[in-house]
């Protein structure tokens, strides 16, 4: 029996993109909210950091737009930047109104009481926090007000298959919803929409070592890719820095605010070592310091090294960083006496699908917004705390032009419903577990924070083989969630190794020793088109 839901707009994705847009959706609209797994569970909930936005006297928009810009190696859109950045400050207010509860400096003033802490590449203070939990407060803010809101049907456990699209060719193809397997019931479900938003997030499960929860497995990029969109700057991949090195601690984030404050990186020895590599020690952007950190540990074979915010009183480590004190504590370490053993792991996906500046993809009816997307915003490197804002931003720009759209479509298109009729279940689940060790295992290996050409041919070698696999396993076999991820992990890793070959140069988060500078004839973003691209007519 054919399972099929009709909304006016379906958002694949529940992190702050997906829910700030359903949030700003009008209450006449039908609109279904997918989650792959409990609403919270994405990278949203887990950021520590904050939001940048000027918010200060002190600073000003061309300040942020400049210290983007500089992070992000000559490849950021600059009108995208300035467009994402004067955005901020009304986004901040929108969460105040929304029930976000930032940290405050205590002047009872609501509108600049904001207390602000400083990151990486940020020349002032603008980086506005709930503690060092942002994301949890966040999501779960945003989360109670989808719940609530009478015209939002929320669907947890539930995992994209592909996008359905209409047959034409050419400028007059649409998307007309997708398919899902709703995890829980083992079943697959036809979802037909009006609109479609790719909210997806993350892909950096395509790593062994990464800061991103099990869900960011990149999605909504391949689903895109396989729809016919193009895809940009898929070789910048941001390593972040500092994620706590204990064998039981999976995951877990130490966020870049501790070196905002003061704490600083050393060697098991106790040498601090980023002064001997930049000016700006540790603070400078994360591709330097994690690159630095990748150096060293290899130069001395450490299996990590250690982060210091001791030096500051026990109180202000406990007001200012209570769940990374708390966190810590449950792994034996007390941060407020000792270091902080840490090592670099896949954080950003900086590329993604290519949207404008209203989050329209190349597909009409298909918009994403947040880390799904290229938008221009952060080039090849993201500042810290961008990333947020991006998905406020652009959530709110879509929702405009979803509006400024309803009369285009009036009713959700038909849609063929799954087939499923020529597969059988698999006696051969093992195929799946070791692809997905082996992918993941390659990718750090060979196109992890340091590159060269010969690793890269080594990876696209072992992709070609695995894809070749995966497909004949998915063309036989009924869908499940491992093998639906595994499938979309190959395509992604085959665009960053083929994103990464194509540039011949070192550039912000791309690193390669066969090419160690720079290239100003490559100043331009890593495009990649696929074999059914057709460009929307206007």
């Amino acid at each position: 029996m054919s399972i099929e839901q009709r909304h006016d707009v379906l958002i694949i994705g529940s992190g702050a993109a997906g829910l700030g847009l359903a949030l700003r959706l009008k209450q006449s609209l039908r609109v279904a909210v997918i989650s792959k797994g409990a609403l919270q569970e994405g990278n949203t909930y887990y950021a520590q950091g904050g939001i940048s936005a000027v918010l200060s006297d002190e600073d000003s928009f061309d300040s942020h737009v400049e210290d983007t810009l500089i992070a992000g190696g000559g490849l950021c859109d600059e009108e995208v930047v300035r467009l994402v950045v004067e955005h901020g400050p009304a986004n901040i207010h929108w969460l105040l109104n929304e029930g976000v509860a930032f940290t405050r400096e205590g002047r009872n003033d609501p509108a600049s009481d904001f207390h602000l802490t400083r990151e990486g590449g940020h020349s002032h203070r603008r980086v506005v926090h709930a503690a060092d939990a942002t994301g949890k407060m966040l999501e779960s803010t945003l989360e109670s007000q989808a719940r609530e809101s009478s015209n939002i049907d929320i669907f947890e456990h539930h995992i994209a298959i592909d996008l359905i699209t209409s047959s034409k060719r050419g400028g007059n193809k649409r998307v007309r919803g997708a398919y899902l397997l709703d995890r829980k019931n083992d079943r697959v479900v036809t979802f037909c929409a009006r609109f479609v938003v790719l909210a997806t997030g993350a892909a950096n499960k395509v790593y062994l070592y990464t800061s991103n929860p099990d869900v960011a497995t990149g999605d909504g990029i391949a689903m895109a890719w396989r729809a016919g969109c193009r895809v940009a700057n898929m070789e910048f991949i941001q390593f972040h820095p500092t994620c706590l090195y204990h064998p039981q601690a999976k995951s877990y984030l130490i966020s870049e605010a501790l070196r905002g404050e003061g704490a600083t990186l050393h060697l098991p020895d106790g040498h601090r070592f980023m002064p001997d590599f930049d000016e700006r020690s540790e603070l400078a952007p994360r591709d330097v310091v994690a690159r630095t950190i990748d150096h060293e540990m290899k130069r001395i074979g450490a299996d990590c090294v250690y982060l210091d915010i001791s030096h500051k009183s026990r109180e202000f480590i406990t007001e200012h960083f209570p769940n990374i004190y708390r966190r810590c504590l449950d792994f034996g370490i007390d941060i407020t006496s000792e270091r902080i053993p840490v090592v670099p792991a896949a954080h950003y996906t900086c590329g993604g699908v290519i949207t404008d500046h209203f989050a329209r993809t190349d597909l009409a009816g298909l918009y994403a917004i947040g880390e799904t997307t290229y938008t221009g915003l952060h080039g090849a490197n993201r500042l810290a705390s961008n990333s947020l804002l991006e998905c406020l931003v652009f959530g709110e720009m879509a929702a405009e032009d979803i509006h400024s759209s309803l009369e285009q479509i009036i009713q959700p298109p038909e849609a063929k419903p799954w087939d499923e009729s020529r597969v059988t279940d698999s006696d051969e689940q093992v195929v799946v577990s070791h692809n997905w060790e082996e992918l993941r295992r390659f990718m750090w290996d060979y196109v992890g924070i340091v590159r060269s050409n010969k690793r890269l041919e080594r990876a696209k070698r072992r992709v070609n083989l695995l894809r070749h696999e995966i497909e004949e396993y998915y063309s036989n076999f009924r869908v499940n969630n491992d093998l639906l991820e595994l499938r979309n992990l190959v395509e992604v890793a085959d665009l960053i190794i083929r994103s990464a070959q194509s540039r011949r140069e070192s550039r912000g988060l791309h690193y390669t020793i066969d090419f160690p500078r720079s290239d100003s004839s490559q100043r331009k973003p890593t495009t990649l088109i696929p074999d059914n691209y057709y460009p929307i007519e206007e």
